[in-house]
């Protein structure tokens, strides 16, 4: 099976790395780049076209949710944030994960094994859920 391939959106770059430190011990994620707001992710969504993105909510300027409005490709999203008040919303736009921070190393190898399942259906990619 080929990787999937991940962009990690968070403006803390604390969050980032611990972020990349649990990808790390799945192999099956491939972080193929970051960014610390949502006019920096626009660009690297649009140019790199990940599989999946863990996206934080509460960014300066912009929120995961503007990004997502702006996306002409929308990869699978997990949220990754400190606010649990924005889950609803973030399953209406059918997101397929929302973590908590910290994030606990079992909830969020939930989360990889939920992608994994994702893309092996041929599932993903959340665009037509947002219109």
């Amino acid at each position: 099976m080929m990787s999937i391939t991940a962009i990690i959106i968070d403006d803390e770059r604390l969050a980032r790395k611990e972020l990349t430190s649990l990808l790390a011990q799945h192999k099956k994620i491939e972080i193929i780049d970051e960014a610390a707001n949502a006019d920096e992710a626009l660009i690297k969504i649009h140019e790199k076209r990940p599989n999946l993105i863990f996206l934080d909510i509460q960014m300066p300027g912009k929120t995961g949710f503007d990004l997502l409005e702006e996306l002409d490709y929308v990869p699978d999203v997990i949220f990754t944030t400190a606010y649990d008040e924005y889950a609803i919303k973030a399953f209406e736009v059918n997101a397929l994960d929302y973590l908590l921070k910290p994030i606990p190393f079992q909830r969020f190898l939930e989360a990889a094994n939920k992608m994994e399942a994702t893309q092996a259906n041929g599932d993903g990619g959340i665009k037509d859920k947002l219109e």
